[in-house]
């Protein structure tokens, strides 16, 4: 698999291969943590009832804060779950983006950039203040990446991809 291990060049290691893993399998790691993460987040809200959401939601001055309670917790569960299968990824990405960039505006822009914010370090650990929002813009990149280079091999858009091809060879 692969034909070179540089580590005497000061440790650092070249894989190369037929580039299949370099050039697809990276889809399939960035699936898997934007979609577990809105999904982990559309749960987290569902979890505490959409109503609590919505009350914070509607304290930011967000227009028809029930309405878009719910429409945040359906995007970040099934545009997760979306990512995660790599179905219909560039459509999912849409909204979710969306989601992402009312957060950034309406939440996370104020406190900056970064997301660790350390305040103290107390007997009970490590106190962090307000994320910033570099978060939003690493789910952002991978979505992009995802729209632009696929959703890689494991995915219902490759499944399709390869069923509309071999329709079209059996057409001609």
């Amino acid at each position: 698999m692969f034909t070179s291990l540089d580590v005497a060049r000061g440790g650092s290691v070249r894989l190369e291969s037929s580039g299949r893993v370099a050039r697809e399998w990276w889809a399939v790691a960035i699936r898997a943590i934007v979609g577990y993460g809105f999904i982990a987040h559309g749960l987290a809200k569902l979890s505490k009832g959409p109503d609590a959401f919505a009350a914070i939601l509607q304290a930011l001055g967000v227009p028809a804060p029930h309405l878009m309670a719910w429409a945040t917790i359906l995007i970040e569960l099934l545009g997760g779950l979306a990512v995660l299968l790599g179905a219909f990824v560039w459509m999912a990405s849409i909204p979710m983006a969306a989601v992402l960039a009312v957060a950034m505006v309406t939440v996370h822009l104020p406190y900056g950039f970064s997301s660790i914010k350390l305040v103290a370090v107390t007997k009970g650990g490590a106190q962090f203040g307000p994320p910033g929002y570099e978060i939003d813009l690493l789910y952002m990149a991978c979505l992009a990446a995802l729209v632009l280079g696929g959703s890689g091999p494991l995915s219902i858009d490759r499944v399709i991809a390869r069923r509309a091809q071999a329709s079209q060879r059996v057409q001609r």
